[in-house]
């Protein structure tokens, strides 16, 4: 009998598919999709250049030999990530960070969301198993709950307001809490209250898929343990502000270390003192993000935002125009009316025969032809590539990367503020170690483009 319902249930089974595609092989269909340009981007539409230095090579440096490659499209940003953008990732850290120490004081207290007058207001999501559904359930007890933290995995309450003035504090409890993010008071001058930034930590995971294909290559094995490959990261998130003073000796910069990424007269100048791995943490918290805002839309997830490629970012800079000195492209410094057309520092010890001592705004001076702001002076821009003197020799034509994870050293690009023209040519390179800050580097990010952004049919 069971064998005849079993029969019956498969021919139904069939039956029913036979009149979706009547036996054509139709695919699977999924969701239209229509890319969508993120916000403060522009398109920058893939093609072939001849990357590297077709000029003289002024200071003998030998590392940029001319050579022609190509980069499918990907967007850009158009402006470096401002102090007022990074500020953003800054404050989400730290309202993180503050919410699930309040929800462990509430665990611990044994409160749970009904007590709306402390700090049982911002207990975990989850704390009412009755609400959770069954798949939450079963993830907290089988995955959660046996964890090395017995916290790791909760649903912190984003939907409730922080208090940060210490006016507004509900109760004892939650005076404890926000005061351990605070510097004790011997620390304390000018009668503020100081945040400890070194508990400001973003972590995240991430997956080296170049590591896992390495070694699924040379063990010609077509599926492997992924567990090795999925890193952990754990970043202090809050810019070095000493760089002000740091890299620059008998020298007075106080009131840059003071004010500039607190005070609002800088919030759209590029935000610098953050490091290779900072704006490495800056992009997966950009694409955690948005993606929070597309899964509660249901939409489609976007894909990662990350930093660019030194081949992506020299073709950016070129503007399209394949033989351009500066992202201008003409060989000159100055426009038709003699004024410098980039912020850098144009004579021996001069830094303001340009307008500018220090950084200006991001959107400052004329972009390029691709819209790109500053992608020469101003501040350098940390890319996703390892540096390596003959790197051009031997990285691939298409979409070429120099990625060692050994190699400490990242490729910066464009010149700042206190450099000479020499480094605001599109082909030159330079390069600093990835856990070092300075005054003058800072970053743009890029998002790769979903399939191909024109198709000319002749």
């Amino acid at each position: 009998m069971n064998r005849v319902v079993l029969l019956l249930i498969v021919f139904l089974t069939i039956l029913s598919c036979g009149k979706k595609n009547r036996g054509e092989l139709i695919g699977v269909r999924q969701k239209k999709w229509f890319p969508e340009k993120p916000y403060g981007m522009t398109l920058i539409e893939g093609g072939s250049f001849i990357m590297g230095k077709s000029d003289e090579d002024v200071a003998r440096l030998q590392n940029a030999p001319a050579r022609t490659v190509t980069v499918p499209s990907f967007y850009m940003d158009e402006t470096e990530i401002t102090n007022s953008e990074y500020k953003q990732f800054v404050f989400w850290v730290k309202d993180s960070v503050a919410l699930a120490l309040l929800a462990r004081k509430a665990d611990e207290l044994e409160l749970g969301e009904d007590n709306k007058d402390g700090v049982g207001e911002y207990a975990f999501k989850d704390a009412d198993t009755s609400k959770l559904s069954e798949f939450q359930k079963y993830m907290r007890t089988n995955y959660y709950d046996v964890s090395e933290d017995s916290y790791a995995g909760r649903m912190l309450n984003w939907d409730t307001d922080l208090q940060w003035g210490t006016q507004d504090y509900p109760d004892q409890a939650y005076s404890e809490v926000m005061d351990s993010l605070y510097l004790p008071p011997e620390y304390w001058y000018d009668g503020q209250m100081k945040l400890d930034v070194t508990k400001l930590i973003y972590r995240f995971t991430w997956f080296d898929a170049e590591a896992a294909a390495a070694e699924s290559k040379k063990t010609r094995q077509q599926f492997i343990d992924r567990k090795p490959y999925i890193k952990r990261e754990e970043v202090e998130i809050y810019p070095d502000t000493t760089v002000w003073i740091k890299d620059f000796i008998y020298s007075y910069n106080e009131p840059m270390h003071n004010e500039y990424f607190s005070h609002p007269a800088y919030q759209d100048y590029p935000v610098v003192g953050v490091s290779w791995k900072q704006a490495m943490a800056f992009c997966n918290w950009r694409t955690h993000f948005k993606n929070s805002y597309q899964r509660s839309k249901n939409k489609p997830l976007v894909n990662k935002f990350r930093l660019p490629s030194e081949a992506e970012w020299e073709f950016a800079a070129r503007g399209g125009i394949p033989s351009g000195v500066y992202p201008w492209g003409g060989p000159y410094l100055l426009n038709d009316r003699g004024c410098f057309l980039a912020n850098f520092k144009p004579l021996r010890g001069d830094y303001a025969a340009d307008q500018a001592v220090y950084t200006v705004e991001a959107k400052s001076y004329l972009p390029n032809d691709f819209n790109l702001f500053n992608m020469a002076g101003n501040v350098a821009e940390w890319t996703s590539s390892s540096y390596d003197v003959n790197a051009y020799e031997y990285v691939a034509s298409l979409n070429p990367n120099m990625s060692l994870g050994r190699e400490n050293r990242k490729v910066v690009r464009g010149g700042s503020w206190k450099d000479v023209a020499y480094y605001l040519r599109v082909s030159s390179r330079d390069y600093e170690y990835q856990d070092t800050s300075r005054s003058y580097i800072g970053f743009r990010t890029v998002q790769d483009y979903l399939g191909i952004s024109r198709v000319k049919i002749k």
